[in-house]
């Protein structure tokens, strides 16, 4: 045995643990892998900026005031110093699961009216909102009602000694109150 291991056989006993680690990694098969691979971290949703819909695009005329605009369609997210008769109105949504979503619209002015504006075409706010709904849909509609026949499984079966019986306790029962004490004690 060689001098440093008597001297530190604590480095032995490492030495061989972190061979038996080793090994248990590699001892991983496909299944539990692919097992793993399934596990995905949940993402955070990012929505940035303004929706835009088709119906406010449709309402934009040329000769329109920058507040006629402002009031249909938001303030814009950005506005450049530089191009001071310019809006940009940007949209983005980033969700799990859905591909990322990305509109633009530039809103161009003359002085202090709307020249014209350009950008990608917009959905309606019911196609927005369709987009939105992600949950699997199975296209199968569950029967909602139940036939006689399927009742009448579910119906108590008396013999009709034990009706008698039922009714005749329930005939020598006391009658109920006419009315009932108060809950709570009046202060």
């Amino acid at each position: 045995m060689p001098a440093i291991l008597k001297r530190r056989p604590w480095l032995l006993a490492a030495a061989v643990a972190v061979t038996f680690c080793l090994g248990a990694c590699s001892g991983f098969s496909e299944r539990t892998r692919g097992a793993l691979s399934a596990i995905t971290p949940y993402k955070v949703e990012v929505v940035q900026g303004n929706f835009v819909s088709k119906e406010q695009v449709e309402a934009l005329k040329p000769g329109m005031s920058r507040q006629q605009v402002r009031e249909i369609l938001g303030t814009s997210l950005l506005t450049d110093v530089f191009h001071k008769d310019r809006w940009d109105y940007v949209f983005t949504i980033k969700r799990q699961g859905v591909e990322p979503q990305e509109r633009r619209l530039t809103v161009f002015f003359k002085g202090e009216l709307l020249d014209r504006f350009e950008g990608d075409s917009m959905p309606s706010e019911e196609e927005f909102v369709a987009t939105l709904d992600t949950r699997k849909k199975s296209g199968k509609v569950p029967q909602l009602e139940a036939s006689e026949e399927e009742l009448k499984k579910f119906t108590p079966k008396q013999d009709s000694k034990k009706a008698d019986d039922d009714t005749a306790t329930a005939a020598n029962l006391p009658p109920l109150p006419a009315a009932y004490p108060p809950l709570e004690s009046a202060r």
